[in-house]
């Protein structure tokens, strides 16, 4: 991943939540605030316009950027999350230029940030059963020797299915915990945000 490949990787990452705000609010709507997709939409989109007024050096310049625009303007526990996420995956890559092993260990950053924040472990209904997953499939993907692509898709679609599996669970963390039993049955709003940032990897990289 090089500087241009981060930065379409955000941009694709706002156009998707554009195209999903809807879907996003309609799934936050039955089990949280319904909220989520008015937040993330509002995040990325400021994330993608900054983006057009910044000068990186390096890979993580524009993912610690990111970050912080979705701190400062996405709201409720989604901000911390996705903003402390993607200041993490950032913090690891100080160069102008990540191999697809050196990703995976970025990823792996932002995923320890999201379980630091949130308390959340694989079952607890949150953006670490679709974060988990993905991350897996692309490490094994990097470990194998496969190119960019190949780890990037496959971890688009191990988070797709970790987002379907939250709709059985019932919520033991944030708002949707409050619900009990009424949470399940639902998928987790914030798993399918994370669904759609790994397509977003993969059809970024795919597009090159």
């Amino acid at each position: 991943m090089d500087i241009n490949l981060a930065r379409a990787w955000v941009h694709t990452i706002a156009g998707a939540v554009a195209e999903q705000k809807d879907r996003l609010t309609w799934l936050d709507s039955a089990i949280g605030d319904a909220d989520h997709g008015t937040n993330m939409h509002r995040g990325f989109t400021a994330a993608s316009a900054a983006l057009d007024g910044l000068v990186p050096d390096t890979v993580g310049a524009v993912l610690i950027g990111t970050g912080t625009m979705l701190l400062s303007f996405v709201g409720g526990a989604s901000g911390p999350l996705f903003g402390g996420a993607f200041r993490a995956v950032g913090q690891t890559i100080y160069t102008p230029a990540a191999t697809t092993q050196e990703l995976a260990e970025a990823l792996a950053a932002g995923l320890a940030e999201v379980t630091q924040i949130g308390a959340a472990v694989p079952g607890d209904k949150t953006v670490v059963d679709a974060w988990t997953p993905a991350l897996a499939a692309f490490r094994h993907r990097a470990d194998a020797g496969a190119d960019l692509a190949e780890a990037a898709l496959a971890a688009a679609d191990a988070a797709e299915e970790g987002m379907r599996a939250t709709a059985p669970l019932q919520a033991r963390r944030g708002r949707a915990s409050y619900l009990g039993t009424r949470s399940i049955g639902q998928l987790d709003p914030g798993a399918a945000s994370t669904a759609l940032i790994f397509r977003a990897l993969a059809d970024a990289v795919t597009a090159r």
